[in-house]
């Protein structure tokens, strides 16, 4: 049976941070120019309920980290899949197959930009949800937070609603986020630049 043809859903809770200026455009849509010449940055992702097929996902957390063009809808992107080593077997291929395009979904659609693939690496990845701040954290490798931006009602994060995105919810929570990244190929350096987390929900089959 091909990866396409496995039933799969996932649901849990994502976010990214690029080196655009809040918000980034490419967020928005991938045909508006992003800030800088090169747009790069990562998803950190945290499954929280999922199978793919007969095999959990509960509980799994992988990064996805990407260089592309200021216009993103040109392609070119070059990309990289990061599995927390604490995934068995199973899990780790799911994810891989997932996030790679292979199982179809959001991330096939995402994958057609992708020119440049990096080879997957599986590496102890720590994901905390500490409320307004969401951290993912790789030993000599990534450093990563990002935080809820302060709007007028400080009891209520500030959110975009309804916009259509492929792999995050419908409701974004809008932050600022930093990151220390260094993989040897992708590179990224960030300071209070454009963040954002959702709870997201994948499904095929």
């Amino acid at each position: 049976m091909s990866a396409v043809a496995t039933s799969w859903h996932a649901s849990g809770l994502m976010f990214e941070n690029c080196s655009c200026q809040i918000v980034c455009p490419g967020h928005m849509h991938f045909s508006q120019a992003c800030t800088h010449e090169r747009c790069i940055g990562h998803w950190a992702i945290r499954v929280d309920h999922g199978d793919y097929g007969d095999v959990s996902l509960a509980g799994t957390r992988a990064l996805v980290a990407f260089d592309c063009p200021q216009h993103m809808i040109q392609g070119n992107w070059t990309e990289i899949v990061i599995i927390d080593e604490a995934a068995s077997p199973g899990q780790r291929a799911a994810l891989e197959t997932i996030l790679t395009g292979g199982a179809g979904g959001s991330w096939a659609l995402l994958a057609r930009f992708v020119s440049r693939r990096l080879e997957t690496r599986f590496l102890p990845l720590t994901f905390t949800d500490e409320g307004a701040t969401k951290r993912a954290t790789i030993p000599g490798v990534l450093d990563a937070s990002v935080t809820n931006i302060k709007g007028r009602d400080r009891s209520k994060p500030v959110t975009f609603e309804n916009i259509f995105n492929q792999i995050h919810g419908a409701t974004q929570v809008l932050a600022l986020g930093s990151t220390t990244y260094d993989d040897g190929v992708i590179r990224i350096a960030t300071d209070r630049t454009h963040g954002l987390h959702s709870r997201f929900e994948w499904t095929v089959g």
